[in-house]
C-alpha cells in the first residue's frame, strides 16, 4: 500500500514556505506533515496532504512546479524503538532508504513514518512479515 507525497520546489527566500503553506490553507487543503530540504538556492518541499488532488490544482494554478511520488506510510506505536524497528525491517532486507521523515498523530494515537526507497514492493513485504501496518490515502487523510 503506498501513498501519494507532494513535493514542491521552492526558492531559498524568506517567506518562500509561508507563500505555499498560505496557498494550500486558502484552497481548504490540511497539511498533515512536511519536510524542506534546502540548498543555498532552492528547496524540495514534501507533503503529506489530505487531499492530494486539490493541493496539485492550487499549487499548479499559482505556477509552481510540483510533483506526485508514490511513498510508504509506515505506522507504529508512539514509543521509544519504533522508529527503530521500521529502520530495522529494512536494513536486514537489504533495503535503502532515498529519505525519511516522521510524525505524530494524536487523533490514532500513531507514529507515522514516511520513507521513500527503491525497491517498494520488497519492503511492503518486509514491513507485513515483521507485523508493521502500512496506512493508505484514507487513513493519512483522516488522521
Amino acid at each position: 500500500m503506498t501513498v501519494k507525497q507532494i513535493s514542491v520546489f521552492v526558492e531559498n527566500k524568506i517567506g518562500g514556505l509561508a507563500t505555499i503553506t498560505d496557498l494550500l490553507a486558502q484552497a481548504d487543503v490540511n497539511i498533515r506533515a512536511l519536510s524542506i530540504a534546502e540548498t543555498s538556492d532552492f528547496g524540495i518541499l514534501r507533503l503529506m496532504v489530505d487531499d492530494v488532488f486539490k493541493a496539485g490544482n492550487a499549487l499548479k494554478d499559482n505556477g509552481f512546479i510540483y510533483s506526485v511520488t508514490d511513498v510508504l506510510a509506515v505506522a507504529g506505536e508512539d514509543k521509544p524503538g519504533s522508529i527503530a524497528k521500521i529502520v530495522s525491517v529494512l536494513s536486514n532486507e537489504g533495503i535503502g532508504m532515498d529519505y525519511a521523515y516522521a510524525f505524530f498523530a494524536k487523533k490514532s494515537e500513531l507514529a507515522y513514518m514516511i520513507v521513500k526507497v527503491e525497491e517498494m514492493d520488497k519492503a511492503k513485504k518486509a514491513f507485513k512479515a515483521n507485523g508493521i501496518h502500512l496506512a493508505d490515502e484514507n487513513e493519512i487523510a483522516k488522521l
